[in-house]
């Protein structure tokens, strides 16, 4: 059965939910491959979206660690786990077994768990931060503003 997005499983950020939305269309692509037989398509769209995955994790955890969110290192770690599970569903994908349901079900589970879970719990740290940082960058540009009028 194909992931729906709903709207309890935005974050708020949007680079994020977009990152989020992009590994469901992934994991639906891999339910239609698997539904076609396609045993190439299914290797195909389990690479990609192991390499999607890897770099919304390190793009997630550096929010994390630039917000100085508290769990940043037990969030990193449930990154690492998923991770090496996957890992030996590719693994086992390259040596000829078919695990796409399998596969299929894991992802959908962990993914819509991991966003309404360990993901809830960052976004207000990481939101706080993004704000300091618009405000920051704001009065800069007004103060560069400023005295560019006030030095021509």
């Amino acid at each position: 059965m194909p992931i729906n997005w709903t709207t309890e499983l935005d974050t708020g950020i949007e680079v994020i939910d977009y990152q989020h939305r992009q590994i469901v269309d992934f994991i639906n692509q891999l339910e239609s491959a698997n539904l076609a037989k396609d045993k190439e398509k299914i290797k195909e769209v389990i690479d990609a979206c192991v390499d999607y995955t890897l770099s919304h994790f390190a793009f997630e955890e550096s929010l994390q660690e630039e917000a100085e969110y508290k769990y940043c290192k037990p969030h990193k770690k449930v990154h690492e786990l998923f991770t090496r599970k996957v890992a030996e569903y590719q693994q086992r994908v390259s040596m000829g077994d078919d695990v796409a349901d399998e596969l299929h079900g894991m992802l959908s589970r962990w993914l819509v768990n991991h966003i309404k879970r360990d993901d809830a719990d960052y976004v207000a740290a990481v939101k706080a931060n993004m704000v300091d940082i618009i405000k920051e960058k704001t009065q800069k540009e007004e103060t560069k503003g400023w005295l560019s009028r006030f030095f021509k």
